[in-house]
This record gives structure tokens, sequence and C-alpha cells, in this order.
């Protein structure tokens, strides 16, 4: 039952990490998208985490603004939020009202 119970506990710590990883490629490509540093944006929100892998990871993965699909304002800041990313959203809003003109984008 032991032996069980670290399975399950392994399954659900590596689909939280899946996840986790799929809101920071969310993160990554919405930057992209708008014209943005990602790097530079989650430095702001976590200067302390200047090397972070899974950041990398998901800069590997973006594609063009002109190739990818739109990204919601809302949608970024919705899963950032499901995550308790709160210093990231709060630098994801700063980002979204410093834009010039917000029409067209929520």
């Amino acid at each position: 039952m032991d032996d069980y119970r670290k399975e399950v506990e392994e399954r659900i710590i590596e689909s939280y990490k899946q996840e986790e990883e799929m809101m920071i490629l969310v993160f990554a490509q919405w930057c992209v998208n708008n014209g943005l540093d990602p790097q530079k944006l989650y430095l702001q929100a976590y200067p302390n985490q200047e090397h972070n892998l899974a950041l990398a990871r998901a800069l590997a993965l973006t594609v063009s603004a002109e190739e990818a699909g739109d990204i919601s304002d809302d949608t970024v800041l919705g899963v950032l939020s499901l995550f308790g990313n709160d210093d990231l959203a709060f630098v994801v809003t700063e980002a979204i009202a410093a834009r010039p003109s917000s029409a067209g984008r929520e």
C-alpha cells in the first residue's frame, strides 16, 4: 500500500510540473506575441531566478508571433493566477497597462 501511495504522489508531482511548464510556455509565447522580452519580465518578478531552466525550455518552444495562435491578456493572467504566480501576473499587468493602446487585445 505504501508503494502505491508513493507512486500516486510521484504522478501528481510530475503532472503539476508539466502543467507548470505549460503555464510558463503560455507566458513566454504571450510575451513574444506582444513584442516583450519574457526573460526581462520574468526577472522583474523574480530577480533571484536569473537562470530558470523551465523558462529556458519554454523559450526554446516559442514560435514567431505570426506562427502562434492569439493568447489574450485574460488568458495569460488567468493561467498565472491559477498557479499562484502573483508576482509575475503583476509584472504582466504593468506591461499591459504600459502598451500604447490596449484596444483589441482583450
